[in-house]
């Protein structure tokens, strides 16, 4: 059994909702509209390539199938600070994101410096960065690219009132 169903729906009015299903039968969702609704369903996209290729558990939908909501990732901040685990995660995404607005594929040792000087600018201004970042390797990036493309590609290709239907196992 899934540890958390997510869709992706894309709505007529060209709203999206996201939406986790936990496995006790919980739901977090929102709603994205206008310019949002273009840039996140790609951003939460990216998050799942990302945590279910890596192996991460504790990123945004590890977050989610542990019972935080969707909001939860936003001011107020109602849980208090993003565990370290969900900022790493945040890290690659934000890189990969990046990337692909920009039509380019860092190698892994531009990825690094990246990382170094994102880190460094983020510390200089106070900011709570984790300890001992695990950045991925060439094959592990590529094998990511790929998922993302291909949920990227199946995004495209919904439909108004159709969904992307994924499901998330912590850790897989």
């Amino acid at each position: 059994m899934p540890v958390l169903t997510m869709r992706l729906k894309r709505h007529t009015d060209g709203a999206v909702s996201l939406s986790g299903t936990r496995r006790d039968g919980s739901v977090t969702w929102q709603r994205l509209e206008g310019a949002t609704a273009m840039v996140m369903p790609l951003h939460d996209l990216t998050h799942y390539a990302v945590e279910t290729t890596l192996g991460f558990s504790g990123g945004f939908y590890g977050l989610l199938a542990e019972g935080w909501a969707i909001q939860d990732f936003a001011k107020p901040w109602p849980r208090g600070p993003i565990p370290d685990e969900a900022r790493e995660v945040e890290l690659i995404v934000g890189f990969l994101d990046a990337e692909r607005r920009e039509g380019v594929t860092w190698s892994e040792a531009e990825f690094a410096h990246h990382a170094a000087l994102f880190i460094e600018a983020a510390r200089a201004r106070g900011k709570a960065v984790p300890d001992g970042v695990r950045l991925p390797t060439t094959a592990e990036l590529v094998q990511v690219r790929a998922v993302r493309d291909d949920l990227l590609a199946c995004w495209a290709a919904v439909e108004p009132g159709g969904e992307l239907v994924r499901e998330f196992r912590a850790g897989d």
